[in-house]
């Protein structure tokens, strides 16, 4: 779980670092928010996904024992 979190903490500060150069274009126009949530909605489907993922190997794992 603390490698998840620290990750997390990573990635918001790379988008924050790397969405600086681009400001102009997608904060007037007001996209910015809708590629913000597509790609927080993605993310979320993924971590969700390997977690459920990670939890059906363990019991497989233990039932194997």
């Amino acid at each position: 779980m603390k490698k998840i979190t620290l990750s997390l903490l990573f990635l918001s500060a790379l988008v924050q670092a790397s969405a600086q150069g681009n400001e102009s274009l997608f904060r007037s126009s007001g996209k910015i928010y809708v590629v913000v949530g597509i790609i927080s909605i993605i993310f979320l489907m993924i971590v969700l996904y390997l977690y459920r993922l990670d939890k059906k190997i363990s019991r497989l794992e233990k039932d194997k024992k």
